[in-house]
């Protein structure tokens, strides 16, 4: 079968969230494909599509259960299980990323941070230790830490992306404004808020 794209799995995602939202607050048990593709101002089509390559969901003039769905989508996105994360970078994003309560609603869990400033490191932030880089390797493996943020100033960014591929990480989101070099075995997402800002002055500076 063929893979789904990036987009796909990035708009799976969101009919996750939407899922979540419905299960609280709709009294009907089940949606239709029209109902929750409005949820998120995308066509029914595409919504079938992307479902498509995940398997068969719903009945015909029934919709589909919203919690079996939710349930499925979150089993495909491998948040049936608790993963443990790590912050490299403690200065005002990091803090942010580690105080958002949504992480853990998601089995997304924050085990360790590391930062490079001697007053920061071995001091607790959100009830996390903040450690140096030095110790990441044990840290890493003590706490089965499988995914890395990266939230530091741009020039120590790839030092640390060496860092985490030699402790074996091989999932890492990156907020450093910066081309980071990995292996093709590492996946590496990088979440760009100058570019996203740029593209909304940019449609609000058309006539």
């Amino acid at each position: 079968m063929k893979k789904p794209s990036r987009d796909t799995i990035s708009r799976m995602s969101l009919y996750l969230r939407a899922l979540q939202e419905l299960s609280k607050a709709q009294a009907s048990p089940t949606i239709s494909s029209l109902g929750l593709s409005r949820e998120l101002n995308i066509s029914p089509d595409q919504l079938r599509r992307d479902l498509w390559y995940f398997g068969q969901f719903g009945r015909r003039g029934v919709g589909y259960s919203i919690e079996s769905l939710k349930n499925k989508i979150s089993e495909i996105l491998g948040l049936n299980k608790r993963w443990n994360i790590c912050i490299c970078g403690m200065g005002n994003l990091g803090s942010a990323l580690l105080a958002y309560k949504g992480f853990k609603e998601q089995n997304l869990n924050i085990s360790a941070c590391f930062d490079a400033d001697p007053k920061k490191i071995y001091k607790k932030k959100g009830g996390i230790t903040i450690y140096p880089l030095e110790d990441m390797k044990n840290i890493i493996r003590s706490s089965r830490i499988e995914i890395a943020i990266i939230a530091a100033p741009v020039t120590a960014a790839q030092t640390i992306v060496d860092r985490l591929v030699s402790c074996d990480i091989k999932a890492i989101l990156n907020f450093a404004p910066v081309k980071l070099i990995v292996s093709p075995k590492v996946k590496l997402r990088n979440v760009d808020l100058s570019t996203e800002l740029f593209n909304l002055t940019y449609f609000l500076s058309q006539p």
